[in-house]
C-alpha cells in the first residue's frame, strides 16, 4: 500500500523578524511557508531575535528563540551567558522585544554589531551558545524534521552545530548578506566572511534569490557550483489586481525602505530636475515603505529638498502601509523606480509592481538586468549616468502604448514564474532531491 506521506516533508523554516518594521526577507519566507502547507508539508516558522511584522500574521508557530535583548547581553556580559531560562523568559517576551527594536538605533553601537555578528556566526565557539543549545534541544524533542532552511548565511553558525548534532540535511537561502557584512567597520567583515566561508563548506545546498546573488556569494564564500540552485522569489498574486488605466496627471512612484541606499534621493534628484525642465507636464511623486527611526532624519531632509524646490504639493511619502494600503498605492502609479545604490540580491518590489500592471525603471546593476530580461515589465538606465534615470523615466511615462505594453508583459511574467506557487513547486523539488 502506498504510504499516504510519500513525497510530505516535515521543515523547520529558521527566520529572523524586526520586531517594528516590514522586511521583504521575512515576508518572502512567511509566504513560502503558507504556499508550501498548502502543497501538503508540514512548516514549522521558528523566528529569531524579534517577532516577525507580516501583513498577515506577526506571529511564528514557536517562541522566539535568540531574543535579541539576551543575545546583545550574552554578547557584553559573562554573567548572561549563565543566567536560567526563567529569566531571559522575561526579555524575551513579544511586546519587550517590539519596545527594543523601535529604540534599537539608541540600544547598540554601529561598531558593536560586527562583533555580534561574528560570535554568531561562531555558533558553539560564540558567546550565544546557551540559545543555541536551546534551540537545539528543541528540534531533537520534537519530531526529527527531515530539513531545516535558514533563512540567510549570516546563520551558518546555527547550521554547523545542527548538522553536526542532529545529522539533519540543512540548506540556505541566499539574500543580501554582502551588503550587511560589507558595511560593518573593519576588521569585522574581513573576519565574519572567514568564518562563513568555513562554515558553509558542511552546509548541503544553497538558493540564492538571483543569478547575479548566486554567482557573487559562490565566489565569497567559495561555494561549488553543485551545491548552488538559484529559486527566484515569488509573490502572493491574491494581494494584487492589475491598475484599470493610466493615471492622469502622471505618477512616478517609489516603494520600499526609507533610507538613502535604496536610492531614494536618487529619485527625488532626478524628479526636481524633471520638474524644473517641465519634461512631463502634471508629474507627481508618490513615495512610500518601511520607516524607523533611524532613517527619519534623512526621509525628513528629503521633504525639506523637495519643500525648497517649491514641489510639495506634487509629492507625497507614505511610510508603513499595509497589505491593503500597498496594493491601492501600487494601482495609482504610471511607473515604478526604486533606483539602489548597492547591488540589491533581487527587489520584491519589482514583482509587486508588476503584479498591478506597473512597468518599471531600474539601473542596469545587481539583480535588476536580470529580472527586466525574464519578465520584459521595465526599462533599464545606467546608474552612474545622474540624467540617465529621468530620460528613463521620460521614455516610459510619455508613452502610453509603451507603457501599457510593458506592464502586460511584466504582469504575464509575474502571473506564469514568479508567483508564491510557482516558487513553492520549485522549493519543494530542490527539498525532495536533497533529502532523497
Amino acid at each position: 500500500m502506498e504510504d499516504p506521506r510519500s513525497g510530505w516533508l516535515k521543515i523547520v523554516q529558521i527566520t529572523p523578524g524586526t520586531g517594528n518594521f516590514h522586511c521583504g526577507s521575512c515576508l518572502r519566507d512567511l509566504a513560502l511557508t503558507k504556499a508550501l502547507r498548502r502543497l501538503g508539508h508540514d512548516v514549522v516558522v521558528v523566528p529569531l531575535y524579534l517577532p516577525f511584522v507580516g501583513e498577515e500574521s506577526e506571529a511564528g508557530d514557536t517562541d522566539i528563540f535568540f531574543g535579541g535583548i539576551n543575545v546583545f547581553f550574552q554578547q557584553v556580559s559573562n554573567f548572561w551567558r549563565r543566567t536560567p531560562r526563567w529569566l531571559d523568559r522575561q526579555f524575551d517576551r513579544p511586546g519587550f522585544l517590539r519596545w527594543a527594536a523601535s529604540r534599537g538605533d539608541t540600544m547598540t553601537r554601529p561598531e558593536d554589531h560586527g562583533a555580534l555578528a561574528l560570535s554568531m556566526i561562531q555558533g558553539q565557539e560564540g558567546n550565544q551558545r546557551k540559545d543555541l543549545d536551546r534551540l537545539i534541544d528543541w528540534i531533537r524533542g520534537e519530531e526529527l524534521p527531515d530539513v531545516v532552511c535558514l533563512s540567510n548565511a549570516l546563520l551558518l553558525g546555527l547550521g554547523v552545530s545542527i548538522k553536526q548534532q542532529l545529522q539533519i540535511p540543512v540548506v540556505v537561502t541566499l539574500q543580501g548578506e554582502d551588503s550587511f557584512l560589507d558595511a560593518l567597520h573593519s576588521p569585522w567583515a574581513e573576519c565574519c566572511w572567514e568564518a562563513l566561508r568555513e562554515a558553509a563548506n558542511s552546509m548541503d545546498a544553497f538558493f540564492p534569490v538571483s543569478n547575479y546573488h548566486g554567482k557573487l556569494m559562490r565566489e565569497r564564500l567559495a561555494l561549488p557550483q553543485s551545491k548552488v540552485f538559484t529559486l527566484y522569489n515569488g509573490i502572493d498574486l491574491d494581494s494584487f489586481s492589475p491598475r484599470v488605466d493610466l493615471p492622469n496627471p502622471p505618477v512616478v512612484g517609489y516603494l520600499a525602505r526609507l533610507c538613502r541606499i535604496k536610492g531614494l534621493s536618487v529619485l527625488v534628484d532626478a524628479f526636481i530636475q524633471l520638474k524644473s525642465e517641465d519634461r512631463i507636464p502634471g508629474l507627481r511623486l508618490h513615495v512610500a515603505g518601511t520607516e524607523t527611526p533611524a532613517n527619519r532624519e534623512f526621509v525628513n531632509s528629503q521633504w525639506e529638498r523637495i519643500r525648497k524646490a517649491g514641489l510639495a504639493d506634487d509629492v507625497s511619502i507614505r511610510a508603513n502601509l499595509s497589505r491593503e494600503e500597498k496594493a491601492l498605492f501600487l494601482q495609482e502609479l504610471s511607473i515604478l523606480s526604486v533606483p539602489t545604490t548597492y547591488g540589491e540580491s533581487f527587489g520584491l518590489y519589482l514583482l509587486e509592481a508588476m503584479a498591478c500592471g506597473v512597468p518599471v525603471v531600474q539601473p542596469n546593476h545587481a539583480a535588476f538586468p536580470e529580472i527586466i530580461e525574464r519578465t520584459g515589465g521595465g526599462r533599464l538606465y545606467s546608474w552612474q549616468d545622474s540624467r540617465a534615470l529621468g530620460d528613463g523615466i521620460v521614455e516610459v511615462v510619455s508613452n502610453s502604448t509603451l507603457n501599457r505594453q510593458l506592464g502586460e508583459a511584466g504582469l504575464r511574467a509575474v502571473r506564469e514564474r514568479f508567483s508564491i506557487e510557482y516558487m513553492a513547486r520549485e522549493f519543494q523539488d530542490l527539498l525532495s532531491s536533497i533529502v532523497g
